[in-house]
């Protein structure tokens, strides 16, 4: 008796003969994304616009939530709280005031006079401009280092071509993250940058996958057209691609729905990265390969045919 079958085993589905398709879709997402990145921007976070830090401590469990609500209500603009430690303390992150160093101070007594004298506060810092760069310049040159990264190791595990087409198709799949935090306008902030590497290790996986099903079938007919063995490959591994993709999904659909603001903010960029690195790694990352001659074989000398003169 066969189980639940979610994928047809077996499909015939024609990859290579869709990837024109696949990349106008692809270079839309790519077009669409700069044209958001250029024209709107990110809305950055307090980790990189600066602002406010407060730790304090209050005499019971801190209400996490009753204390945003009235933290909003002061019209200071973005304020971000989060436990900190034990479950009375609470780290507060208030965005940037506009007005220089006298304006923060003004924002910092309303904060105090407002929260009463109960509150022990614990830490009181101004994330300047410099820091938040700093922050920024860590993130991008994680996301680089882990794209080099993985270059370098599907170049060692397989050859440079799949390093090159793989890359591309993380590529793809990174600013297509950027792309919907420019046009969603979801905060960006650090965990932005744990979205786009979490993307990049789930992408990655899927990529490696359909290639080490592909060498398989390269070394085993040796005589069938190579765009005929990236369908083979594409379809043998697509059931094992949706379900692990759909499974993921389902989590982050409930952790988007049930988990409140900020993990909202965290949850919903990974699912367009998957759905993003699911799509790449299905039409892109294999039949980007067809552009490399991936049967290289040296030319057999010509045998004598005349008798051999001594």
């Amino acid at each position: 008796m066969r189980g639940l079958q979610l994928v047809p085993y077996n499909t015939k589905i024609d990859f290579s003969g869709r990837r024109l398709w696949a990349y106008a879709l692809a270079l839309f997402i790519i077009l669409g994304s700069f044209t958001a990145l250029f024209t709107k921007g990110l809305n950055y976070g307090i980790d990189f616009k600066g602002g406010l830090l407060i730790e304090i401590r209050t005499p019971e469990k801190a209400d996490i939530a009753g204390l945003r609500s009235t933290l909003n209500g002061l019209g200071l603009g973005e304020v971000k709280l989060q436990d900190f430690g034990t479950d009375r303390d609470v780290l507060i992150r208030i965005e940037q005031q506009p007005g220089g160093e006298k304006a923060q101070l003004v924002a910092l007594q309303m904060v105090k006079s407002t929260l009463g004298d109960q509150v022990d506060y614990r830490r009181v810092e101004t994330v300047g401009a410099k820091v938040s760069g700093d922050l920024i310049k860590n993130g991008v040159m994680a996301v680089l280092f882990a794209m080099a990264g993985m270059l370098i190791y599907i170049w060692i595990r397989f050859e440079w071509e799949y390093g090159v087409c793989g890359i591309l198709a993380q590529a793809h799949d990174v600013i297509a993250v950027l792309g919907f935090y420019a046009i969603s306008g979801f905060e960006f902030n650090e965990t932005a940058f744990a979205a786009l590497l979490t993307t990049l290790g789930y992408s990655i996986n899927d990529t490696v996958v359909i290639y080490d099903r592909l060498r398989e079938d390269l070394r085993k007919f040796k005589t069938t057209p190579v765009r005929e063995l990236v369908n083979l490959s594409a379809n043998s591994t697509l059931s094992r691609t949706v379900l692990t993709a759909g499974s993921t999904l389902l989590a982050l659909f409930a952790l988007y729905i049930f988990g409140g603001p900020v993990i909202e903010n965290f949850s919903m960029p990974i699912i367009v990265g998957i759905i993003a690195g699911t799509f790449s790694s299905i039409f892109l990352s294999a039949n980007l390969l067809l552009f490399f001659d991936l049967r290289k074989k040296k030319e057999e000398e010509p045998v004598p045919s005349g008798p051999i003169s001594k």
